[in-house]
Protein backbone atom coordinates (compact mmCIF):
# COMPACT_ATOMS: atom_id res chain seq x y z
CA UNK A 1 0.00 0.00 0.00
CA UNK A 2 0.84 3.65 -0.46
CA UNK A 3 1.99 5.77 2.68
CA UNK A 4 -0.13 8.34 3.44
CA UNK A 5 2.55 10.36 3.19
CA UNK A 6 3.26 8.79 0.03
CA UNK A 7 -0.20 10.34 -1.29
CA UNK A 8 0.83 13.46 -0.18
CA UNK A 9 4.12 13.77 -2.36
CA UNK A 10 1.98 12.80 -5.33
CA UNK A 11 -0.40 15.24 -4.67
CA UNK A 12 2.50 18.09 -3.84
CA UNK A 13 3.59 17.17 -7.33
CA UNK A 14 0.93 17.04 -9.57
CA UNK A 15 -1.76 18.60 -7.52
CA UNK A 16 -4.88 17.10 -5.61
CA UNK A 17 -7.05 16.75 -8.49
CA UNK A 18 -4.61 15.10 -10.39
CA UNK A 19 -4.00 12.30 -7.74
CA UNK A 20 -7.48 9.61 -7.77
CA UNK A 21 -7.50 7.94 -4.61
CA UNK A 22 -11.14 7.18 -4.55
CA UNK A 23 -12.08 2.73 -4.79
CA UNK A 24 -14.50 3.85 -7.69
CA UNK A 25 -11.66 5.99 -9.47
CA UNK A 26 -9.35 3.61 -9.35
CA UNK A 27 -11.61 0.83 -10.73
CA UNK A 28 -11.25 2.51 -13.68
CA UNK A 29 -8.22 1.57 -14.65
CA UNK A 30 -7.91 -1.53 -12.57
CA UNK A 31 -8.38 -3.81 -16.12
CA UNK A 32 -8.11 -2.93 -20.15
CA UNK A 33 -9.63 -4.84 -22.90
CA UNK A 34 -8.14 -8.27 -22.56
CA UNK A 35 -10.33 -11.05 -20.74
CA UNK A 36 -8.71 -11.06 -17.39
CA UNK A 37 -9.28 -9.96 -13.95
CA UNK A 38 -8.77 -7.02 -12.83
CA UNK A 39 -6.26 -5.55 -10.34
CA UNK A 40 -7.12 -2.28 -8.16
CA UNK A 41 -3.99 0.54 -8.22
CA UNK A 42 -3.27 2.21 -5.41
CA UNK A 43 -3.74 4.79 -6.63
CA UNK A 44 -3.82 6.41 -9.90
CA UNK A 45 -1.47 9.59 -10.93
CA UNK A 46 -2.17 12.00 -14.25
CA UNK A 47 0.92 13.63 -14.72
CA UNK A 48 0.27 17.45 -17.33
CA UNK A 49 3.86 17.98 -18.28
CA UNK A 50 7.06 16.13 -18.89
CA UNK A 51 8.69 17.10 -16.16
CA UNK A 52 5.69 16.04 -13.87
CA UNK A 53 6.18 12.62 -15.79
CA UNK A 54 9.71 12.14 -14.95
CA UNK A 55 9.27 13.36 -11.04
CA UNK A 56 6.35 10.79 -11.47
CA UNK A 57 8.79 8.22 -12.31
CA UNK A 58 11.61 9.18 -9.82
CA UNK A 59 9.05 9.19 -6.88
CA UNK A 60 7.79 5.66 -7.84
CA UNK A 61 11.92 4.55 -8.14
CA UNK A 62 12.76 5.97 -4.61
CA UNK A 63 9.88 4.21 -3.01
CA UNK A 64 10.35 0.70 -4.81
CA UNK A 65 6.18 1.18 -6.63
CA UNK A 66 5.20 -0.92 -9.46
CA UNK A 67 4.28 1.44 -11.92
CA UNK A 68 2.15 1.03 -15.12
CA UNK A 69 1.90 3.63 -17.97
CA UNK A 70 -1.88 3.86 -19.30
CA UNK A 71 -3.55 5.57 -22.32
CA UNK A 72 -6.59 4.39 -23.12
CA UNK A 73 -6.79 1.26 -21.96
CA UNK A 74 -7.81 -0.62 -25.31
CA UNK A 75 -4.56 -2.77 -24.99
CA UNK A 76 -6.03 -6.98 -25.89
CA UNK A 77 -3.35 -8.67 -23.74
CA UNK A 78 -3.90 -7.19 -20.10
CA UNK A 79 -0.48 -5.08 -20.75
CA UNK A 80 -2.40 -2.35 -18.79
CA UNK A 81 -3.29 -4.18 -15.96
CA UNK A 82 -1.56 -2.89 -13.01
CA UNK A 83 0.24 -4.63 -10.63
CA UNK A 84 -1.57 -5.66 -7.18
CA UNK A 85 -0.42 -1.81 -4.73
CA UNK A 86 1.17 -0.31 -7.67
CA UNK A 87 0.79 3.09 -9.48
CA UNK A 88 -1.21 3.55 -12.86
CA UNK A 89 0.43 6.88 -14.76
CA UNK A 90 -2.14 8.39 -17.15
CA UNK A 91 -0.83 10.21 -20.04
CA UNK A 92 -4.24 11.76 -21.63
CA UNK A 93 -3.05 14.95 -20.39
CA UNK A 94 0.42 14.75 -22.63
CA UNK A 95 -1.81 15.12 -25.70
CA UNK A 96 -0.39 17.71 -27.82
CA UNK A 97 1.09 17.24 -31.45
CA UNK A 98 4.70 19.63 -31.23
CA UNK A 99 5.41 19.95 -34.66
CA UNK A 100 4.45 18.56 -38.28
CA UNK A 101 7.25 19.29 -40.48
CA UNK A 102 6.29 19.51 -44.03
CA UNK A 103 9.73 19.71 -45.53
CA UNK A 104 11.22 16.82 -43.25
CA UNK A 105 7.89 14.63 -43.54
CA UNK A 106 8.07 13.76 -39.53
CA UNK A 107 5.91 15.07 -36.60
CA UNK A 108 7.01 15.46 -33.22
CA UNK A 109 4.13 14.17 -30.55
CA UNK A 110 3.48 13.60 -26.85
CA UNK A 111 2.67 9.79 -25.96
CA UNK A 112 -1.18 10.80 -25.13
CA UNK A 113 -1.98 11.94 -28.64
CA UNK A 114 -5.05 9.99 -30.24
CA UNK A 115 -3.33 7.82 -33.16
CA UNK A 116 -6.29 9.12 -35.53
CA UNK A 117 -5.76 12.78 -34.34
CA UNK A 118 -2.28 12.76 -35.57
CA UNK A 119 -3.33 11.05 -38.98
CA UNK A 120 -6.02 13.94 -39.90
CA UNK A 121 -3.67 16.66 -38.84
CA UNK A 122 -1.17 15.36 -41.63
CA UNK A 123 -3.59 14.53 -43.97
CA UNK A 124 -4.81 18.28 -43.87
CA UNK A 125 -1.12 18.68 -45.08
CA UNK A 126 -1.23 16.66 -47.78
CA UNK A 127 1.01 13.87 -45.83
CA UNK A 128 0.32 10.78 -44.35
CA UNK A 129 0.90 8.36 -41.04
CA UNK A 130 -0.19 5.20 -42.01
CA UNK A 131 -0.41 2.79 -38.72
CA UNK A 132 -3.98 2.07 -38.10
CA UNK A 133 -4.95 0.20 -35.37
CA UNK A 134 -8.55 -1.22 -34.92
CA UNK A 135 -8.62 1.09 -32.12
CA UNK A 136 -7.19 4.40 -33.71
CA UNK A 137 -9.92 6.61 -32.83
CA UNK A 138 -9.33 5.97 -29.25
CA UNK A 139 -5.75 4.94 -29.16
CA UNK A 140 -2.79 6.70 -28.25
CA UNK A 141 0.34 6.98 -29.92
CA UNK A 142 2.61 6.15 -26.75
CA UNK A 143 0.34 3.06 -26.23
CA UNK A 144 0.87 1.99 -30.15
CA UNK A 145 4.67 2.51 -29.25
CA UNK A 146 5.00 0.58 -26.67
CA UNK A 147 3.09 -2.22 -28.20
CA UNK A 148 4.38 -1.75 -31.56
CA UNK A 149 0.41 -1.97 -32.91
CA UNK A 150 -0.35 -2.78 -36.50
CA UNK A 151 -3.52 -2.50 -38.39
CA UNK A 152 -5.60 -2.50 -41.38
CA UNK A 153 -2.65 -1.16 -43.63
CA UNK A 154 0.25 -3.11 -42.31
CA UNK A 155 0.48 -4.85 -45.31
CA UNK A 156 2.16 -1.76 -47.87
CA UNK A 157 2.94 0.05 -45.34
CA UNK A 158 4.35 -1.74 -42.14
CA UNK A 159 3.82 -1.42 -38.23
CA UNK A 160 4.19 1.43 -35.93
CA UNK A 161 8.13 -0.08 -35.71
CA UNK A 162 8.41 1.30 -39.08
CA UNK A 163 7.51 4.98 -38.12
CA UNK A 164 9.19 5.61 -35.11
CA UNK A 165 12.34 7.90 -35.81
CA UNK A 166 12.98 8.86 -32.33
CA UNK A 167 11.87 8.95 -29.05
CA UNK A 168 12.52 10.63 -25.65
CA UNK A 169 11.89 8.31 -21.96
CA UNK A 170 12.19 8.69 -18.91
CA UNK A 171 14.47 5.52 -17.58
CA UNK A 172 13.24 3.30 -14.53
CA UNK A 173 15.76 5.47 -12.12
CA UNK A 174 14.15 8.76 -13.62
CA UNK A 175 16.60 9.96 -16.40
CA UNK A 176 15.27 11.63 -19.28
CA UNK A 177 16.84 9.26 -22.31
CA UNK A 178 17.36 10.63 -25.78
CA UNK A 179 17.48 8.25 -28.65
CA UNK A 180 17.13 8.44 -32.61
CA UNK A 181 16.63 11.84 -34.85
CA UNK A 182 14.93 13.83 -37.10
CA UNK A 183 16.99 12.73 -39.57
CA UNK A 184 16.55 10.09 -41.86
CA UNK A 185 19.67 8.46 -41.21
CA UNK A 186 20.79 8.30 -37.27
CA UNK A 187 23.25 5.32 -35.85
CA UNK A 188 24.37 7.18 -33.46
CA UNK A 189 24.43 5.03 -30.24
CA UNK A 190 22.50 1.79 -29.83
CA UNK A 191 19.57 1.44 -31.02
CA UNK A 192 17.70 1.90 -28.67
CA UNK A 193 13.95 3.28 -30.19
CA UNK A 194 14.20 -0.45 -31.16
CA UNK A 195 14.56 -1.51 -27.95
CA UNK A 196 11.60 0.42 -26.71
CA UNK A 197 9.31 -0.09 -29.47
CA UNK A 198 7.45 -2.80 -28.30
CA UNK A 199 8.70 -3.42 -25.32
CA UNK A 200 5.18 -2.94 -23.41
CA UNK A 201 6.31 -0.30 -20.76
CA UNK A 202 8.56 -2.77 -18.66
CA UNK A 203 11.96 -0.67 -20.22
CA UNK A 204 11.45 2.67 -19.74
CA UNK A 205 8.26 5.72 -19.94
CA UNK A 206 7.86 7.63 -22.88
CA UNK A 207 7.56 11.23 -22.88
CA UNK A 208 8.31 12.21 -26.60
CA UNK A 209 7.88 10.59 -29.97
CA UNK A 210 9.50 11.43 -33.54
CA UNK A 211 7.36 9.93 -36.14
CA UNK A 212 8.23 9.41 -40.07
CA UNK A 213 5.89 10.58 -42.79
CA UNK A 214 4.84 10.03 -46.38
CA UNK A 215 3.26 11.52 -49.06
CA UNK A 216 -0.64 10.86 -49.20
CA UNK A 217 -1.31 8.43 -51.91
CA UNK A 218 -2.75 10.16 -55.00
CA UNK A 219 -5.53 7.45 -55.68
CA UNK A 220 -6.98 4.99 -53.73
CA UNK A 221 -9.33 2.02 -55.40
CA UNK A 222 -11.54 -0.45 -52.56
CA UNK A 223 -12.69 -3.68 -54.10
CA UNK A 224 -15.27 -6.30 -52.25
CA UNK A 225 -14.89 -9.43 -53.65
CA UNK A 226 -17.90 -12.18 -52.06
CA UNK A 227 -16.69 -16.36 -52.07
CA UNK A 228 -19.57 -18.85 -51.56
CA UNK A 229 -16.44 -20.89 -49.75
CA UNK A 230 -14.15 -20.11 -47.00
CA UNK A 231 -11.15 -22.20 -48.66
CA UNK A 232 -11.12 -19.72 -52.33
CA UNK A 233 -11.37 -16.43 -50.11
CA UNK A 234 -8.16 -17.55 -48.25
CA UNK A 235 -6.28 -18.58 -51.50
CA UNK A 236 -7.27 -15.74 -53.12
CA UNK A 237 -5.11 -14.01 -50.15
CA UNK A 238 -2.14 -16.32 -51.29
CA UNK A 239 -2.45 -15.35 -54.62
CA UNK A 240 -2.99 -11.95 -54.53
CA UNK A 241 0.36 -11.86 -52.87
CA UNK A 242 2.22 -14.87 -55.09
CA UNK A 243 1.29 -12.94 -58.10
CA UNK A 244 3.83 -9.56 -56.60
CA UNK A 245 0.70 -7.04 -55.41
CA UNK A 246 1.06 -5.77 -52.13
CA UNK A 247 -2.55 -3.90 -51.97
CA UNK A 248 -2.82 -1.19 -48.99
CA UNK A 249 -5.24 -3.20 -47.43
CA UNK A 250 -6.44 -6.64 -47.89
CA UNK A 251 -9.07 -7.65 -45.22
CA UNK A 252 -10.78 -11.46 -44.87
CA UNK A 253 -13.94 -11.65 -43.04
CA UNK A 254 -16.08 -14.94 -42.44
CA UNK A 255 -19.88 -15.42 -42.67
CA UNK A 256 -20.41 -15.56 -38.76
CA UNK A 257 -18.32 -12.08 -38.68
CA UNK A 258 -20.11 -10.53 -42.15
CA UNK A 259 -23.51 -11.06 -41.13
CA UNK A 260 -22.54 -9.32 -37.14
CA UNK A 261 -21.16 -6.69 -38.63
CA UNK A 262 -24.58 -6.05 -41.07
CA UNK A 263 -26.64 -5.97 -38.32
CA UNK A 264 -24.71 -3.84 -36.57
CA UNK A 265 -23.87 -1.48 -39.26
CA UNK A 266 -25.98 -1.51 -42.08
CA UNK A 267 -22.83 -1.18 -44.88
CA UNK A 268 -25.31 -3.33 -47.24
CA UNK A 269 -22.79 -6.28 -46.70
CA UNK A 270 -23.62 -9.13 -48.85
CA UNK A 271 -24.78 -11.71 -45.77
CA UNK A 272 -24.97 -14.95 -47.66
CA UNK A 273 -21.16 -14.63 -48.65
CA UNK A 274 -19.34 -17.70 -47.12
CA UNK A 275 -16.68 -15.21 -46.98
CA UNK A 276 -15.72 -11.31 -48.03
CA UNK A 277 -12.20 -9.65 -49.25
CA UNK A 278 -11.89 -5.86 -48.87
CA UNK A 279 -9.12 -4.90 -50.85
CA UNK A 280 -7.60 -1.61 -51.28
CA UNK A 281 -4.97 -0.42 -53.76
CA UNK A 282 -3.04 2.81 -53.69
CA UNK A 283 -0.57 4.89 -55.09
CA UNK A 284 -0.18 6.80 -58.47
CA UNK A 285 -3.26 6.41 -60.66
CA UNK A 286 -1.87 4.44 -63.60
CA UNK A 287 -0.82 2.07 -61.24
CA UNK A 288 -3.69 1.82 -58.82
CA UNK A 289 -5.66 1.39 -61.98
CA UNK A 290 -3.16 -1.50 -63.32
CA UNK A 291 -3.30 -3.17 -59.97
CA UNK A 292 -6.99 -3.00 -59.45
CA UNK A 293 -7.53 -4.68 -62.83
CA UNK A 294 -5.07 -7.52 -61.91
CA UNK A 295 -6.68 -7.93 -58.66
CA UNK A 296 -10.37 -8.44 -59.96
CA UNK A 297 -9.02 -11.23 -62.37
CA UNK A 298 -7.49 -12.47 -59.50
CA UNK A 299 -10.18 -12.85 -57.39
CA UNK A 300 -12.42 -14.27 -60.35
CA UNK A 301 -10.25 -17.06 -61.34
CA UNK A 302 -9.96 -18.48 -57.78
CA UNK A 303 -13.90 -18.52 -57.39
CA UNK A 304 -15.14 -15.07 -56.58
CA UNK A 305 -19.04 -14.87 -57.08
CA UNK A 306 -18.91 -10.88 -57.58
CA UNK A 307 -16.31 -8.21 -57.19
CA UNK A 308 -17.56 -4.86 -56.61
CA UNK A 309 -15.43 -1.80 -56.73
CA UNK A 310 -16.07 1.35 -54.72
CA UNK A 311 -18.00 3.85 -56.86
CA UNK A 312 -16.93 6.52 -54.79
CA UNK A 313 -15.02 7.96 -51.10
CA UNK A 314 -18.36 7.70 -49.40
CA UNK A 315 -18.95 4.26 -49.95
CA UNK A 316 -15.60 3.23 -49.41
CA UNK A 317 -15.33 5.16 -46.62
CA UNK A 318 -18.54 3.03 -45.37
CA UNK A 319 -17.36 -0.37 -45.74
CA UNK A 320 -14.12 -0.13 -44.64
CA UNK A 321 -16.05 1.69 -41.45
CA UNK A 322 -18.01 -1.23 -41.09
CA UNK A 323 -15.07 -3.71 -40.96
CA UNK A 324 -13.24 -1.68 -38.57
CA UNK A 325 -16.32 -2.26 -36.22
CA UNK A 326 -15.99 -6.11 -36.45
CA UNK A 327 -15.04 -6.74 -33.24
CA UNK A 328 -17.83 -3.87 -31.40
CA UNK A 329 -20.34 -6.19 -33.72
CA UNK A 330 -19.15 -9.47 -32.42
CA UNK A 331 -19.39 -8.30 -28.82
CA UNK A 332 -23.12 -7.34 -29.32
CA UNK A 333 -23.54 -11.05 -29.30
CA UNK A 334 -22.35 -12.51 -26.15
CA UNK A 335 -21.26 -10.93 -22.74
CA UNK A 336 -17.82 -11.88 -23.30
CA UNK A 337 -15.27 -11.72 -25.98
CA UNK A 338 -12.07 -12.92 -26.60
CA UNK A 339 -10.31 -11.50 -29.76
CA UNK A 340 -7.03 -13.44 -30.37
CA UNK A 341 -4.42 -12.75 -32.39
CA UNK A 342 -3.23 -15.59 -34.94
CA UNK A 343 -0.36 -14.66 -37.48
CA UNK A 344 0.90 -17.06 -39.59
CA UNK A 345 3.02 -16.44 -43.02
CA UNK A 346 0.88 -15.33 -45.69
CA UNK A 347 0.78 -18.65 -47.65
CA UNK A 348 -0.64 -20.44 -44.20
CA UNK A 349 -3.50 -18.60 -44.17
CA UNK A 350 -5.86 -21.08 -45.59
CA UNK A 351 -4.22 -23.93 -43.62
CA UNK A 352 -4.97 -21.60 -40.18
CA UNK A 353 -8.64 -20.76 -41.50
CA UNK A 354 -9.12 -24.41 -41.88
CA UNK A 355 -7.28 -24.93 -38.43
CA UNK A 356 -9.63 -22.58 -36.75
CA UNK A 357 -13.01 -23.28 -37.91
CA UNK A 358 -11.72 -27.17 -36.64
CA UNK A 359 -11.45 -25.51 -33.62
CA UNK A 360 -14.59 -23.93 -33.28
CA UNK A 361 -16.46 -27.68 -33.66
CA UNK A 362 -14.10 -29.52 -31.92
CA UNK A 363 -14.90 -27.47 -28.73
CA UNK A 364 -18.10 -26.51 -29.94
CA UNK A 365 -18.08 -22.72 -29.57
CA UNK A 366 -18.68 -19.89 -32.12
CA UNK A 367 -15.71 -18.12 -33.59
CA UNK A 368 -15.72 -15.27 -36.03
CA UNK A 369 -12.88 -14.74 -37.98
CA UNK A 370 -11.68 -11.13 -39.65
CA UNK A 371 -8.15 -9.92 -40.00
CA UNK A 372 -5.55 -8.68 -42.03
CA UNK A 373 -5.26 -11.72 -43.79
CA UNK A 374 -3.05 -9.89 -46.30
CA UNK A 375 0.05 -10.04 -43.51
CA UNK A 376 -0.93 -12.97 -42.31
CA UNK A 377 -2.74 -11.58 -39.20
CA UNK A 378 -6.08 -13.34 -38.28
CA UNK A 379 -7.99 -12.55 -35.58
CA UNK A 380 -10.41 -15.50 -34.14
CA UNK A 381 -12.87 -14.37 -31.62
CA UNK A 382 -14.39 -16.46 -29.35
CA UNK A 383 -18.16 -15.55 -27.85
CA UNK A 384 -18.48 -16.82 -24.80
CA UNK A 385 -20.10 -16.00 -21.42
CA UNK A 386 -17.36 -15.63 -18.95
CA UNK A 387 -19.61 -16.91 -16.05
CA UNK A 388 -20.21 -20.30 -17.40
CA UNK A 389 -17.51 -22.38 -16.22
CA UNK A 390 -17.66 -25.10 -18.07
CA UNK A 391 -17.82 -23.46 -21.40
CA UNK A 392 -14.87 -21.18 -20.12
CA UNK A 393 -12.98 -24.02 -19.59
CA UNK A 394 -13.55 -24.87 -23.11
CA UNK A 395 -12.24 -21.61 -24.30
CA UNK A 396 -9.10 -21.41 -22.51
CA UNK A 397 -8.44 -24.86 -24.34
CA UNK A 398 -9.09 -23.39 -27.61
CA UNK A 399 -7.26 -20.47 -27.17
CA UNK A 400 -4.39 -22.98 -26.49
CA UNK A 401 -5.13 -24.65 -29.63
CA UNK A 402 -5.40 -21.68 -31.65
CA UNK A 403 -1.66 -20.65 -30.32
CA UNK A 404 -0.70 -24.18 -30.95
CA UNK A 405 -1.94 -24.04 -34.44
CA UNK A 406 -0.49 -20.69 -35.33
CA UNK A 407 3.15 -21.72 -33.97
CA UNK A 408 2.73 -25.29 -35.90
CA UNK A 409 2.37 -22.91 -39.13
CA UNK A 410 5.71 -21.21 -38.66
CA UNK A 411 3.16 -18.68 -37.28
CA UNK A 412 3.95 -16.53 -33.98
CA UNK A 413 2.03 -15.76 -30.90
CA UNK A 414 1.02 -12.32 -31.40
CA UNK A 415 0.84 -9.71 -35.11
CA UNK A 416 0.18 -6.69 -33.01
CA UNK A 417 -1.66 -7.16 -29.85
CA UNK A 418 1.28 -7.46 -27.69
CA UNK A 419 2.04 -10.13 -24.92
CA UNK A 420 0.78 -8.52 -21.82
CA UNK A 421 -0.21 -11.23 -19.51
CA UNK A 422 -2.44 -13.36 -21.71
CA UNK A 423 0.21 -15.15 -23.70
CA UNK A 424 3.85 -14.58 -21.42
CA UNK A 425 3.17 -18.33 -20.40
CA UNK A 426 3.68 -19.26 -24.17
CA UNK A 427 6.38 -17.04 -24.59
CA UNK A 428 8.45 -20.33 -24.06
CA UNK A 429 7.20 -22.05 -26.85
CA UNK A 430 7.68 -19.80 -29.71
CA UNK A 431 11.07 -18.06 -28.72
CA UNK A 432 12.94 -21.03 -26.23
CA UNK A 433 14.43 -20.58 -22.96
CA UNK A 434 17.31 -18.98 -24.15
CA UNK A 435 15.72 -15.76 -25.55
CA UNK A 436 13.55 -15.50 -22.12
CA UNK A 437 16.62 -15.90 -19.79
CA UNK A 438 18.31 -13.09 -22.06
CA UNK A 439 15.64 -11.07 -21.68
CA UNK A 440 14.91 -11.42 -18.15
CA UNK A 441 19.15 -10.14 -17.59
CA UNK A 442 18.40 -7.22 -19.86
CA UNK A 443 15.25 -5.94 -17.84
CA UNK A 444 16.87 -6.69 -14.64
CA UNK A 445 19.61 -4.57 -15.52
CA UNK A 446 17.63 -1.69 -17.18
CA UNK A 447 15.06 -2.31 -13.84
CA UNK A 448 16.76 -3.46 -11.11
CA UNK A 449 14.07 -3.12 -8.81
CA UNK A 450 11.62 -4.24 -11.34
CA UNK A 451 9.20 -1.09 -10.71
CA UNK A 452 7.92 -0.90 -14.35
CA UNK A 453 5.01 -2.48 -15.24
CA UNK A 454 6.30 -5.66 -14.23
CA UNK A 455 4.92 -9.17 -15.09
CA UNK A 456 4.19 -8.41 -18.84
CA UNK A 457 5.67 -9.53 -21.72
CA UNK A 458 8.15 -12.28 -20.01
CA UNK A 459 6.67 -12.59 -17.15
CA UNK A 460 7.73 -12.05 -13.77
Amino acid sequence: MVSDSLVKEFQRLLGKDQVFLQETDRLTYAYDAAVLPPVLPALVARPKSTEQLGQVVRLCDSNGLPLTVRGAGTNLSGGTIPHPGGVVVLTNALNQILEISEEDLYAVVQPGVITAKLAQAVEAKGLFYPPDPGSMTVSTLGGNVAENAGGLRGLKYGVTLDYVMGLNFFSAAGELVKTGSRTVKCVTGYNLTGLLVGSEGTLGVISEIILKLIPLPEARKAMLATFADVSQASETVAAIISNRIVPATLEFLDNFTIRAVEDYSQAGLPVTAAALLLIEVDGHPAVVAEEAEKVESICHRHGATEVHTARDAAERDRVWSARRAALSALAKLKPTVVLEDATVPRSKIPAMVRAIEEISRRFALPIGTFGHAGDGNLHPTILTDRRNEAEWHRVEAAVDAIFEAALGLGGTLSGEHGIGIAKARFMEKEVGRGTILYSKRLKAALDPKNILNPGKSIGE
